[in-house]
């Protein structure tokens, strides 16, 4: 039987609107891979590239560090946020908190909480519109 080697990691879940990201943050030189495929391919358009890029920039964790992340639900943009939320709760944990004054400082560490409003019933199909009234 072959013997699992157990590689060590850290684990934290960052979410927005919808949006599920559940991170493994590994020490060591590596891509940051979302649902298999490489950041800067997952999330291509070039706004998006420019956050993600930024905030591991910011705390330079390109070289020492990379992750495995799996996001499920939400649109791109409101994975991105919960993948940037994820490493940041990861960043966090590492190094003794290193990082943590500083994440919490941009803001890195507070959930954003703000989704989508539900629909009404008798308000005409949308979340705050008010149904037409008659003309006469």
């Amino acid at each position: 039987m072959a013997k699992i080697k157990k590689i060590d990691y850290t684990y934290s879940v960052g979410r927005r609107k919808s949006a599920s990201a559940r991170v493994r943050f590994y020490k060591g030189v590596g891509d940051y891979l979302v649902n298999g495929l490489v950041i800067g391919k997952y999330f291509s358009n070039p706004v998006d590239r420019s956050l993600w890029a930024k905030m591991l920039k910011q705390y330079e964790a390109l070289g020492e560090y990379h992750a495995s992340i799996r996001v499920i639900g939400g649109g791109k943009h409101g994975q991105l946020e919960a993948v940037i939320s994820g490493i940041a709760k990861s960043f966090a944990k590492v190094e003794n908190g290193k990082f943590r004054q500083e994440l919490k400082k941009a803001g890195l560490l507070t959930r954003d909480a703000r989704t989508r409003e539900r629909r009404k019933v008798g308000t005409g199909g949308k979340a705050r519109r008010k149904k037409q009234s008659p003309k006469r």
